[in-house]
């Protein structure tokens, strides 16, 4: 990648991708990535659970009922969690680390998507929180936001169209 400027602009979600493994050096990256994502007061307060068993990403993709069934075919999945306790940033500090992942993965050719969870479940009303803590043997004190689905691209994604950027939505001074 010759700048972040490109960067920005090629990153898209990717929701289909190919068999091949990721690269062990590729997946440190990603987590470095994340752990050098800055946060509130420097709570590093996040966790990171990496998933590539298929049978506990096939859990996963049904924890809730829209959006996440494609995570079936990916081959890497981090799931991303902070205590809500013990960081009233949680939720903005995950998020950080969530895309820092999703550039490096940009940066290295991989392709990736946001797969939200918090706020989302099931239609009997069971949370993907709970049922992600249940796969995962996530502490009670963690909430889940989201999963990070990771893998070498099967699609192709125009980059962002600069002519459609809404400037307008941009506001100097006052709103």
């Amino acid at each position: 990648m010759d700048s972040f400027k490109d960067l920005v602009q090629i990153r898209r979600s990717h929701r289909q991708f190919t068999d091949k493994e990721i690269d062990a050096e590729d997946l440190r990256l990603i987590l470095r990535a994340a752990l050098m994502s800055p946060t509130s007061k420097g709570q590093r307060s996040w966790q990171f659970i990496v998933v590539d068993d298929k049978s506990d990403m096939e859990k996963l993709a049904d924890a809730k009922d829209f959006g996440s069934q494609f995570l079936k075919n990916a081959p890497l999945a981090i799931v991303v969690t902070g205590n809500p306790q013990e960081n009233d940033c949680w939720i903005e500090d995950a998020s950080i680390a969530a895309i820092s992942m999703q550039y490096q993965a940009e940066d290295l050719g991989l392709g990736s998507c946001w797969i939200q969870m918090r706020g989302r479940g099931l239609s009997d009303g069971v949370s993907a929180d709970e049922v992600i803590r249940g796969i995962l043997n996530i502490p009670d004190s963690q909430s889940v936001l989201c999963i990070i689905a990771i893998g070498y691209k099967a699609d192709e994604r125009k980059p962002q169209n600069e002519d459609k950027l809404k400037w307008e939505n941009v506001h100097v001074g006052k709103f």
